[in-house]
């Protein structure tokens, strides 16, 4: 398997020398590194070539890596019905870059586009329609950032009474704000059928 996606990887980056930047196996998966500007023309030949024909785009995601002076890995998931194989395609992209948008060359990305841009701050360049898709109205921040808290001042909520989206401030109970991660199952008293002690509070 490795040998056969290592020729079928070195014959795509024969067809597009100047375009992949790199070709690995990871998990029995081929996967392609390219440029931010080179994500069109390659997913376009991926997606056309007769060798190919990745016509299925499954997955397009990120990865926040806040060390790294290219902050983010945008990931495409693709398939090929017609050859049964998939590839994996990735690229680095700095904070406050925007990635080119591939939803005139595969449709589904722009449900996909729009939730990278929401989860990570990730802009996508020409998609037809770039709003937030899983956060609320006004939401400030992105959720997957990796610097993003886990607990904020204020919470949002749909009011059945006044009829719309009202913030509130947090309110979280004293056990939560100091949680110390130990396992509950840890300190519990528990008691063995039959104990003498049995139905006492301990």
């Amino acid at each position: 398997m490795s040998q056969e996606l290592t020729e079928f990887g070195t014959i795509i980056s024969g067809a597009l020398p100047a375009e992949i930047t790199n070709v690995e196996i990871v998990r029995d998966q081929l996967v392609l590194w390219t440029r931010v500007e080179s994500v069109v023309p390659v997913l376009t030949f991926l997606r056309d070539d007769p060798a190919c024909l990745f016509k299925m785009l499954v997955d397009l995601t990120a990865v926040d890596y806040p060390e790294r002076p290219e902050r983010f890995e945008v990931v495409y998931n693709l398939l090929s019905l017609r050859h049964n194989r998939r590839v994996r395609l990735k690229i680095a992209v700095e904070d406050g870059s925007s990635v080119p948008s591939i939803a005139g060359i595969l449709g589904a990305a722009s449900w996909y586009e729009r939730e990278v841009w929401d989860m990570f701050g990730i802009p996508f360049s020409g998609h037809p329609d770039m709003r937030r898709i899983l956060t609320d109205y006004g939401f400030e921040g992105h959720p997957l950032r990796k610097d993003f808290p886990l607990t904020g001042y204020v919470e949002v909520r749909y009011d059945d009474e006044q009829k719309r989206v009202v913030y509130e401030p947090v309110k979280l109970a004293q056990e939560f704000r100091s949680f110390d991660f130990v396992s509950p199952w840890e300190g519990m008293n528990t008691l063995l059928p039959g104990d003498e002690k049995a139905g006492t509070n301990q």
